[in-house]
């Protein structure tokens, strides 16, 4: 005999899995002490990522690449700051890995994208990834 179960999920848990799906195996997923919260944005022809990322140190801590069709950008977080008052300490540590991955037009290569970094903002520019975006009509036939 066997135990039926009922238990009600929340009206977000689907699109949640789904979403978590779409990106990859959670398994492969490193433990995020953060994530960095991103915008893709259209630029004409053109799509700008930008992640937020105050506060860390982009030529030491933070890797954009290209890997399997996917913009992969990760890095670490290292940010501690203590202040002395009243002979006190407040510390506060705020640290971790993060990964943000998108996936890329299959005709995008590495050649095609650029990633600068101003004022806590990375934005990473991949050239003519809505070229060629026009949805294409297929005929269905009886």
């Amino acid at each position: 005999m066997s135990n039926l179960v009922w238990t009600r999920r929340s009206p977000f848990a689907e699109f949640d899995a789904l979403v978590r799906q779409s990106f990859g195996p959670a398994a492969n997923w490193p433990t995020p002490g953060f994530v960095p919260s991103a915008e893709v944005t259209k630029d004409g022809d053109d799509a700008l990522v930008r992640i937020d990322l105050p506060g860390v140190d982009v030529d030491k801590d933070v890797t954009v690449e290209v890997e399997r069709g996917k913009l992969v950008v990760s890095g670490e977080r290292r940010d501690e700051r203590a202040e002395q008052t009243e002979g006190r300490t407040l510390r506060e540590v705020r640290y971790g890995k993060f990964r943000r991955s998108f996936t890329l037009p299959s005709h995008v290569t590495g050649d095609a994208i650029s990633a600068s970094y101003d004022a806590g903002i990375l934005t990473v520019k991949v050239a003519g990834a809505y070229a060629n975006a026009e949805a294409q009509k297929i005929e269905i036939t009886k």
